[in-house]
């Protein structure tokens, strides 16, 4: 077959989707509710008290703060190994709001807080990497009508 060319097929990389369940028993705010991951990895309850004042359990943002530092941490060190510093060992803490609007509630921020040591970068190499993981991990594009800040701190 004199000619005959292949072409090498680019396939699209499939990623698995996750899920998250939340049942709600009850009026708001004496009502209850469980918030669970498809993996099984953790199940928690969730209440008006432990969403707005200090009960015990969890509620939506601390959770959304735990996938935002785990999500921005992991892009950080991606980036940093790719720019040819793999960090020792990167700490982030996500605070996440949320306020009281006419129109209901919202989040009207996340404040990323990490702390990082990465040996044999520069300042400011850091903190481009870090502004780069902010704003282009998966979760920081989810949030994108939400203020996201950031403190880097890059430990010596």
């Amino acid at each position: 077959m004199a000619g005959f060319f292949v072409r090498p097929v680019r396939r699209r990389m499939i990623m698995p989707e996750r899920t998250a369940t939340a049942v709600w028993q009850g009026p708001v705010p004496e009502g209850k509710g469980e918030i669970s991951l498809g993996s099984g990895m953790f199940d928690a309850a969730y209440s008006f008290g432990s969403r707005f004042e200090s009960d015990p359990g969890t509620n939506p943002e601390e959770l959304l703060g735990a996938a935002h530092a785990g999500c921005f941490t992991m892009a950080l060190a991606l980036g940093l190994s790719q720019a040819g510093h793999p960090p020792a060992r990167i700490d982030t803490e996500a605070r996440v709001a949320i306020t009281k609007v006419p129109e209901g509630f919202r989040i009207p921020y996340v404040e990323l807080r990490t702390r990082a040591t990465v040996p044999g970068i520069t300042q400011e190499a850091f903190q481009q990497e870090a502004e780069r993981a902010k704003t282009g991990c998966p979760v920081s594009l989810a949030l994108a009508g939400t203020d996201i800040r950031l403190s880097a701190e890059l430990i010596e």
